[in-house]
């Protein structure tokens, strides 16, 4: 195959970025999208010149490092799939393809292709963990889970905290990010002692992050490669509700 790549540089943060075009020859309908991405820095490094900055880490579809915004998609045009995952066979030959980093104002770039995620661990640092002593491991079933909680706490768990769901949020929220987070611990026994305390830090460090609000576009759950359902904003919002309710911002250890 061969492509077209108009691709985001940007030397710094502080510096005026622009898309550049490649072309790019005997691209492997085998090879994923990184790996394309390889070919394209082995030549430019072999001229010369700057590769292309962009973040990447196991390449199994599982650390959330693959940020990329494909042709306006967020890793791309195949649903549950994240950039690292994506094969070239999804494109064809001849074709253009842009590629950006993230846009959100929580994600500032740092160069190219490559956004500081930190905001995410803010929003983690603020409480997404437990801090009750739990002691040793429990014998099996000595404390019964709902299968419906267990198997919603395990679906939330699977966020790899990619910020897909940010780069597609017209108003670039990370709501679903945060909503996974506080949901796998909430449903289950060791998250009920800090349940009310934890959604108030976390949406108090969501905001002050710089994450707009969410307004159920939908668009987060659409692009996100695990497949987190929207519901999950459902439980924040009315864990929030109740939180606020019961004063938890307000009252240490409520």
């Amino acid at each position: 195959m061969n492509l077209t790549l108009r691709i985001w540089r940007q030397k710094g943060p502080e510096d005026k970025g622009q898309m550049v075009t490649y072309q790019v020859e005997d691209v492997s309908p085998d090879m994923s999208f990184l790996e394309m991405l390889d070919v394209l820095n082995e030549r430019l490094i072999l001229a010369g010149d700057d590769p292309v900055a962009f973040d990447h880490d196991c390449r199994e579809g599982i650390c959330g490092m693959c940020g990329l915004m494909i042709n306006g998609d967020a890793h791309g045009p195949q649903r549950g799939t994240t950039a690292c995952q994506l094969h070239m066979r999804q494109f064809k030959d001849g074709e253009t393809i842009d590629i950006e980093p993230w846009r959100a104002r929580a994600f500032p770039v740092i160069k190219d292709l490559v956004v500081n995620r930190n905001a995410f661990d803010k929003i983690i640092a603020a409480g997404g963990y437990i801090t009750a002593p739990t002691g040793s491991a429990p014998e099996a079933h000595s404390t019964p889970v709902a299968k419906a909680n267990a198997d919603a706490a395990f679906e939330s768990a699977a966020c790899i905290g990619c910020g897909a769901c940010v780069a597609a949020c017209p108003n670039g929220s990370g709501m679903l990010f945060t909503a996974a987070k506080l949901t796998q611990l909430s449903l289950l026994p060791q998250g009920q002692p800090e349940r009310y305390t934890r959604v108030i830090g976390m949406v108090d460090a969501h905001d002050e992050a710089g994450f707009g609000g969410c307004t159920n576009a939908g668009e987060c759950t659409s692009v996100c490669p695990k497949g987190i359902p929207l519901n999950t904003i459902g439980r924040l919002n009315r864990d929030y509700l109740q939180a606020t309710a019961k004063g938890a911002g307000n009252t240490p250890g409520a």
